[in-house]
């Protein structure tokens, strides 16, 4: 098949089940189902090579180190396909088996999907569902691991499309993706860390850097946390489907239970990526005031914004000699008069890099404008005390609802974070103090002048933060003036 073919074969699943299910819910049975074809006929293609190699001999043929995942007996996509009444109970014990026969890698890799329930999925929709996927072989031989994984992050994008809102807890746009990796240089035998790793596009894009580079890329050290099960699962799959092996990737709450530790402490990488979510109100912020892992460094986040939670982590995450970061945020961070202080204590710490905005609509599903915030623990000297400011807002495609970067814009985006200098509208260079006489704003209009469109208009949210800010700005003038008189 050609990839174009493949894509539409996967995504055919899908489409089966419409008006059974929501949207929404299909990446939590159509992953699980795909993962489950493609590891039980890769077990077939290597048995039946261990086979030849054995002279016939089937238990040499069985032995584990044949097989990059065991299928136990009675567990296989044959013996489900096989079934006609509860399907689902056969499914949903197949997948519980081969967890359990590959503790070490494959532990709750299916997720928690309610296959048993008939309401949901009858034997008519699961019968169906498996005879479509069983009508090509995905061994190696016959998809490689890079057509099987672009055609599975094909897949990503179109449940991101249809699954509304809910898309942005496991995509982020693969275009500033790549820009984030272009920036980021991971480099051979690095760790690379995602504290709020989604569908793990993040981390396996650093991989697929390396892989185009014609670097060693199986050398990289891969770690990610997700609060959702799901994802989490998918993020898995997408690293072994893409035929990467050496990862972890954790379910749990980052800012609760960080699952990355070194004799109790923070475990330290030397690349972080992010894109966290973004003002979010339920997160215990009594207990960061008192952070067993010293991730309060800068200052409590408002109870209604964790989004300095997250930075504080990240920061507390990165390697003192040369960890570097960059994260995905709305604008919002860079100005927000709540976290001044929390902002200033930021820049004090000499790791400000650079701060890239970025034009509208590529937050998935959103229209606002997003930036990408970069720091570095180990600045080259002739970045040291300095910030770059890069507008990169009219730099979006915008094809049919599609916005994204073009390769041009990732280039001049990537080529003015490496050069550092001042270009007439686009880029400035400015020193700490300056910033920091500024009141610690990092909102780039302050130091960037742009043109101002009327097609530029803000989104009621962002506009309504942005007048509530002003609202404080006021109220805090009015006291200094009432202190003095």
């Amino acid at each position: 098949m050609t990839q174009q073919q493949l894509e539409k074969y996967l995504w055919g699943a899908a489409t089966q089940l419409r008006g059974t299910i929501d949207a929404g819910d299909y990446k939590q049975y159509i992953f699980p189902l795909m993962f489950f074809k493609r590891i039980c006929d890769v077990y077939d293609e290597e048995f039946e090579k261990a086979l030849e190699e054995g002279d016939g001999d089937l238990e040499y043929a069985a032995f584990a180190e044949h097989h990059h995942f065991l299928v136990p007996e009675g567990a296989h996509w044959n013996d489900v396909r096989e079934t006609t009444t509860n399907v689902g109970v056969a499914l949903q014990n197949a997948m519980r088996e081969i967890e359990k026969a590959n503790p070490d890698t494959l532990y709750g890799i299916f997720g928690d999907a309610s296959w048993t329930n008939k309401n949901r999925l009858s034997d008519e929709t699961l019968t169906n569902l498996i005879e479509h996927y069983s009508q090509h072989k995905l061994s190696l031989s016959n998809i490689p691991d890079d057509k099987l994984g672009n055609a599975y992050e094909y897949l990503i994008k179109e449940f991101a499309d249809d699954s509304g809102h809910t898309a942005a807890e496991f995509y982020t746009n693969r275009t500033v993706v790549k820009l984030m990796t272009m920036i980021m240089d991971p480099q051979p035998g690095e760790s690379v860390y995602d504290p709020t790793c989604g569908s793990g596009g993040l981390l396996l894009n650093c991989a697929l850097h390396l892989k185009e580079e014609g670097k060693e890329y199986r050398t990289l050290k891969l770690y990610g946390q997700e609060i959702n099960l799901i994802t989490s699962a998918i993020a898995r799959m997408n690293m072994f489907m893409h035929g990467i092996e050496e990862f972890s990737i954790v379910r749990g709450d980052t800012l609760a239970r960080p699952a990355f530790l070194e004799n109790d402490e923070l475990k330290k990488f030397n690349v972080i990526l992010a894109n966290p979510p973004y003002s979010i109100k339920a997160w215990d912020r009594k207990s960061f005031e008192n952070d067993p892992y010293g991730r309060n460094l800068w200052g409590t986040p408002p109870q209604g914004c964790a989004d300095y939670a997250f930075e504080q982590h990240i920061h507390k995450s990165m390697d003192d000699h040369n960890g570097r970061c960059v994260q995905l945020w709305p604008h919002g961070i860079l100005q927000r008069v709540s976290e001044r202080e929390i902002r200033i204590n930021m820049i004090k710490t000499g790791s400000v890099d650079t701060v890239i905005g970025l034009g509208k609509n590529l937050f998935y599903n959103s229209a606002m404008e997003s930036c990408l915030l970069i720091r570095n623990n180990n600045k080259p000297t002739d970045r040291k005390g300095k910030i770059l400011f890069i507008d990169a807002n009219q730099l979006i495609v915008d094809e049919k609802n599609n916005v994204h970067l073009s390769k041009e814009h990732q280039t001049r985006i990537f080529e003015a974070y490496r050069n550092f200098k001042n270009q007439k509208g686009f880029s400035i260079v400015k020193s700490e103090e300056e910033v920091l006489r500024n009141g610690g704003s990092l909102k780039i209009t302050d130091y960037l002048k742009r043109s101002v469109n009327i097609d530029d208009a803000l989104p009621f949210s962002e506009a309504y933060m942005q007048w509530e800010d002003a609202g404080l700005k006021l109220k805090e003038s009015i006291n200094q003036l009432f202190a003095k008189l």
